[in-house]
């Protein structure tokens, strides 16, 4: 058995700040091939339709790793000719690594057996209908189908015969999304999605089950068993995580941690215990990011509670009335520490960056913490640029107020 490493807790905050790119963030080169350099490390990007605060949670994850991020980027890789990247259900939607397909379409497997005799199965006439269509005139979306638009029962509410069968036919692996407008998905035949080599590759349910764990430790960096349900969601029972990572482990794939002051083992990718040992002396760059509600960086909700004093919850499925913070409030990192909040909206009639609101975790101190408000000037001109707003406006709080005139004097 390989014996853990032991770090302290400002070693570990170190680790996961640098092994995500955020020590500094946007720090990676403006080249689309930035965008695979994330996927190498992260694994994943978890999709999520909302737009609110001016870009989604994958673009956010992006722009706060790669200098001058554009949407288009990520999207030659997703959607275009020389395809590397695709959509695949993980512990949710996620965008993966089109080369890991064959780990992944165990989702596709379960699925089928179970949508094949329920909906696909219920609304054959539908699903023959769309398949054909596709087949012959190429990618369509919902719209498409109108004749199909008679209400069924799926996933949270009554829908559109129409999409929930090609919802059905894409979690089951026969369409694939081949663009997006917005939000709208434009499906295809998978076959003509993935090469032909790739599409036949399968693996045994074991090994897609152990890849399908590894990814969840690949994603955070440093995750103590078991985890926290939605992050190991779909991984095997508590017995089987518990043999599949000590596989791990013994196949040096895994590298057990200690963590000073935390209960439990933490495991992190052997293949980072380079950046691992360099961040036990190194000092994060004072930065500034803007972290998405979904970064692999904030999965572990748990794991920011112990090592960063930080509890975080996403408060955009929360009653309004129930809201302590707001709708689509942001975690800010500055160097090593969470040390605040942050809800950016953007008013596209504009287009104005408005800022609902900005808070600070106790003990810290914005207006005298040293390095703090030239780093957020720095991070709102980058933040501004990608989601294309004018000019910044703040809530009229005295924070508010201080902050917009430092800032503006800053930028004189």
């Amino acid at each position: 058995m390989t014996e853990p490493m032991r770090i302290s807790a400002e070693h570990a905050r170190r680790f996961l700040v640098m092994r995500h790119g955020l020590g500094p963030p946007r720090s990676l080169p403006a080249e689309p091939e930035s965008v695979l350099r994330v996927m190498d490390r992260l694994g994943s990007l978890q999709f999520d339709p909302l737009e609110v605060p001016g870009a989604r949670n994958h673009d956010l994850v992006l722009h706060a790793r790669i200098a001058g991020y554009r949407r288009a980027w990520l999207d030659r890789w997703l959607y275009g000719n020389d395809r590397r990247l695709i959509e695949v259900y993980n512990k949710s939607l996620n965008i993966l690594p089109l080369s890991e397909l064959p780990h992944y379409r165990l989702a596709w497997e379960r699925a089928g057996a179970h949508y094949q005799e329920g909906i696909l199965r219920d609304q054959a006439d539908v699903a023959a209908a769309i398949l054909d269509r596709i087949r012959g005139d190429g990618p369509l979306s919902t719209a498409a189908f109108r004749q199909h638009n008679h209400a069924i029962d799926w996933w949270w509410a009554p829908t559109p015969a129409a999409r929930a069968v090609m919802e059905a036919l894409f979690v089951t692996g026969r369409l694939g999304i081949a663009r997006r407008d917005g939000n709208r998905r434009f499906y295809d035949l998978v076959e003509r999605l993935v090469p032909a080599d790739l599409l036949a590759l399968r693996e045994s349910e074991e090994d897609a089950l152990k890849h399908r764990l590894w990814s969840r430790y690949r994603a955070i960096g440093l995750l103590r068993a078991p985890g926290p349900a939605d992050v190991i969601y779909g991984t095997g029972t508590a017995a089987e995580r518990r043999r599949r990572t000590a596989e791990l482990v013994d196949a040096g794939a895994l590298l057990p941690v200690e963590i000073e002051g935390l209960k439990g083992v933490a495991y992190s990718p052997a293949e980072e215990r380079p950046i691992l040992e360099a961040a036990a002396p190194a000092a994060v760059p004072p930065a500034v990011t803007f972290l998405a509600p979904l970064d692999p960086f904030v999965w572990d909700r748990r794991l920011l509670r112990d090592l960063f004093g930080f509890d975080y919850l996403w408060e955009v499925y929360v009653p309004a009335a129930k809201r302590r913070w707001g709708y689509y409030v942001l975690p800010l990192l500055f160097g090593d520490r969470l040390a605040g909040r942050i809800e950016p909206r953007l008013d596209r009639s504009s287009p104005d960056l408005r800022i609902l609101g900005i808070w600070f975790e106790p003990g810290f101190s914005p207006m005298e913490e040293p390095d703090f408000v030239p780093a957020l000037a720095e991070a709102l001109r980058a933040y501004r640029s990608f989601v294309g707003a004018r000019r910044v406006t703040w809530p009229r709080t005295r924070l508010g107020r201080e902050l917009a005139g430092t800032l503006r004097r800053l930028d004189r």
